[in-house]
């Protein structure tokens, strides 16, 4: 049958659309205004706080020139290295893991570096910087390989298995250090064959405006590129969040959830190693305490960067957020001649606020 004024309706009573046109609007389909997608990510909350801490100290401490090129860079300078361990933890808690020894495999990674290149007079080997950064590399890798199969093979939470390997890698890096060298502080980098060329690549500065900006921001920037887009733009970031939001399910579409569990535990174990060689080329040495507590600074400002504790939702850039904010707020405290003692008062109060801030943010974008 057939109509004068066009096709036969369809069985609802109604006119197909004619050929070419668009297809009717799915009332099923929620829509969601541009604001609601930019409330639902997880950096927002970091970076609205960053401002807001920038802003309080510009007016607290104008006068004590805050805003300046000089507190920028010392600013940036502070924060590089804790970014660097946010953006590789920030990651891996994505992935549904956390990763309490960083911070000993930090203190580990160095002290390795300098009793190799330590004459042999003074109770090390007196290797070149570069044999002894490739041994600490690959040490630092295999302690992050053991991390992952461990929580893997056993099936306990990570936390518990990296608590473990925090005091075994600490206890191992005063032990060894201290049985070697009768010290507990190793220095002369810069005296090692190779020393040069590894300052200028990882201890250098950059003159801008009369300010010294060290080429660590760059590492830092670098990597925090680098994680944002294999979250993004690869399997791998699929991958990831899928582990960290249900091993489970990722599993049954095919996800090798083990081995993308050990590869970031691997690339926290790296991240490690970095800051251990920025650190000994900055300082031109290094301790065994090198690192001490700070995977619980890397942790909160991960939390502060808006990963969510419980994993499959996050960013590196909100981790280097959360660094920047730590950075800030130490600057601040230096400048304005607050007790320094008050930043562990800091460290506990941003993570609360840090974790209600992120969760109202994300049910506001959910309402709309």
């Amino acid at each position: 049958m057939t109509s004068k004024n066009g096709p036969p309706p369809d069985a609802a009573g109604s006119q197909p659309a004619p050929p070419g046109s668009a297809p009717p609007a799915d009332e099923r389909v929620r829509k969601v205004s541009g604001l609601s997608r930019l409330l639902s990510r997880p950096e927002v909350g970091a970076i609205i706080g960053a401002i807001v801490v920038w802003v309080f100290f510009a007016i607290v401490a104008f006068d004590n020139s805050f805003v300046s090129w000089a507190t920028t860079a010392s600013i940036l300078n502070r924060a590089a290295p804790l970014g660097i361990l946010a953006v590789v933890v920030a990651l891996l808690m994505i992935g549904g893991e956390f990763d309490l020894s960083i911070g000993s495999i930090l203190g580990f990674a160095g002290m390795t570096i300098m009793v190799l290149i330590t004459p042999s007079s003074a109770g090390g080997f007196g290797w070149g910087v570069w044999p002894a950064i490739l041994v600490a590399l690959i040490f630092a890798l295999l302690i992050g390989l053991f991390n992952g199969a461990l929580v893997i093979a056993t099936k306990l939470p990570s936390f518990i298995i990296t608590l473990a390997t925090l005091f075994i890698f600490r206890g191992l890096t005063i032990a060894i250090t201290r049985q070697l060298t009768n010290r507990t502080q190793l220095g002369d980098f810069d005296e090692a064959s190779g020393a040069g060329l590894a300052e200028t690549l990882f201890a250098s500065e950059i003159t801008v405006f009369g300010a010294s900006f060290r080429v660590s921001i760059l590492w830092w920037i670098g990597m925090a590129a680098l994680a944002t887009w294999i979250l993004l733009r690869t399997k791998w970031g699929n991958w990831i969040f899928g582990s960290g939001g249900d091993a489970n399910s990722a599993r049954n579409v095919g996800v090798p959830v083990s081995r993308v569990k050990i590869a970031l535990f691997m690339g926290t174990a790296f991240g490690a190693f970095l800051v251990a060689v920025i650190q000994a080329t900055q300082f031109n040495g290094s301790d065994t305490l090198r690192g001490f507590q700070l995977e619980f600074q890397a942790i909160i400002a991960v939390v502060v960067g808006g990963t969510l504790l419980t994993g499959g939702y996050g960013s590196a850039i909100g981790a280097s957020f959360g660094a920047l904010i730590f950075a800030m707020v130490q600057q601040g405290i230096i400048i304005t001649g607050v007790d320094g003692d008050w930043f562990q008062v800091f460290m506990g109060g941003i993570l609360v606020v840090a974790v209600i801030f992120n969760n109202f943010i994300r049910q506001q974008a959910a309402k709309r």
